[in-house]
């Protein structure tokens, strides 16, 4: 990264940590790049993609074999039976909602392992918004167990909750909007170990946003029944012009997908239009993708600890997901920051994030980030609840060096309003 010799010395100082801290990490991000590289192009090849899957359908994309094709390619590589890959899904919580409507019935009980849910998910539960068809309104119990003080699952605490009416587990493997370490593989492995051998009735559904291709193995290849994420994340390669998935047991992917469409409809109607070559092409991208974010990710941690500021996770912990939390003390910081962001965007530079209220959110939100496909943080952004003690979190980048400037451009915009310390 090029110095300018005008940027304060604190921020000249803090870039040439960064860079060093993020060199010390390189081999290892490049390892799993590898090995992710290479899965995604075996699971290409061994569906024989060909020019013909990439053409989109119409109406009700009747016989679509490049839908077919897709969900085939994606559960390979996300260690699955079966996944269901569409343009219907309009985020990621509307993926995650229709596999939890579609697997559990009145009187299942539901218990999250990984604390409070993603904000989102709040009103999909029942936890706000009644009388809107949430979870709860249809009969379905819920109670959250909180990570212990190191962030790990509470077994003894999860083995007294779990009752005969226990249907499912969910697992938010990102922080969210948490102070807390998102979950690695090998914790979801311990979790599927557990319940597998103790209550082979329950099942585990994982909220996979933000963590795939972060790792060599997926939740599917460790036993995990069901999971689901947004096509504008990881998966997308940047590329996805919207969309999501669900991933898992063949029998509970179907469900979902009656619950997408239809009873009797299921997964065989859905026109794929113009999206489907991009959603093919920005797959076979996503492991390049998510290794610059994870890159861009390593340098945010390292440049804004060596401005003083507290980094969750530390640069050089292993990461699990994609999402660098930078926490700013006060609102008028955390505003600044994302104003400064912004101002590294190709889209919408010159436009002023402002906090305002967001349907799905408690809080106000601050978002940053001018992309090319509205609220893709595969190609990078930065956001946040305006809430105590107004934590900023970063997530994807399309390249590493854009999210360098876009986090050299935060810090100079706090410097330059007497915020910087």
């Amino acid at each position: 990264m090029y110095l300018n010799p005008n940027w304060p010395e604190v921020i000249r100082k803090a870039v040439s940590d960064a860079e060093e801290t993020l060199t010390r990490q390189l081999p290892a991000i490049q390892d799993i790049a590898t090995h992710n590289h290479e899965k995604v192009l075996q699971a290409f090849q061994a569906e024989q993609v060909s020019t013909y899957h990439l053409q989109g359908t119409t109406g009700y994309g009747l016989g679509d074999s490049g839908r077919e094709v897709l969900d085939r390619v994606v559960a390979r590589i996300l260690g699955s039976e079966a996944a269901l890959v569409r343009g219907q899904f309009v985020s990621g919580t509307h993926a995650i909602a229709s596999a939890l409507f579609g697997v559990l019935r009145p009187g299942d009980h539901v218990i999250s392992v990984t604390g409070a849910p993603y904000d989102t998910l709040e009103e999909v539960i029942g936890l706000r918004g009644k009388g809107q068809g949430s979870l709860l309104d249809f009969g379905v119990s819920y109670e959250a167990i909180p990570l212990d003080s190191q962030g790990k699952i509470q077994y003894v605490l999860l083995g007294k909750c779990i009752t005969d009416k226990t249907r499912m587990l969910m697992v938010q493997r990102s922080c969210g909007y948490a102070w807390r370490n998102s979950l690695m593989i090998s914790q979801l492995e311990e979790l599927v170990s557990f319940i597998k051998s103790s209550y082979p009735h329950v099942l585990i559904f994982v909220d996979n946003c933000y963590g795939e291709l972060v790792e060599k193995l997926e939740p599917g290849d460790i036993g995990v029944d069901l999971m689901a994420g947004s096509l504008i994340k990881n998966l997308g390669g940047s590329l996805a012009p919207t969309g999501g998935y669900v991933a898992g047991r063949s029998d509970l992917v179907k469900l979902t997908a009656q619950r997408l469409t239809a009873p009797g409809i299921g997964e065989h109607m859905g026109a794929t239009l113009e999206w489907q070559r991009l959603f093919y092409q920005g797959l076979f991208f996503s492991p390049l993708t998510v290794s610059e974010s994870i890159k861009g990710a390593v340098f945010s941690a390292a440049f804004w600890r060596a401005l003083g500021f507290e980094v969750h996770p530390e640069p050089e912990a292993p990461r699990a997901d994609l999402i660098q939390a930078v926490k700013l003390g006060s609102r008028a910081k955390m505003i600044s920051f994302c104003q400064g962001l912004q101002k590294g965007s190709p889209v919408d530079s010159h436009v002023l994030p402002i906090p305002s209220g967001m349907p799905g959110y408690e809080d106000e939100v601050i978002m940053a980030g001018g992309t090319f496909i509205q609220g893709a943080t595969s190609e990078f952004s930065a956001d946040g609840p305006l809430r105590e003690p107004y934590i900023v979190y970063q997530q994807g980048g399309i390249s590493s060096t854009y999210v360098q400037m876009g986090n050299i451009l935060a810090a100079l915009n706090l410097w330059q309003q007497g915020l910087l310390d």
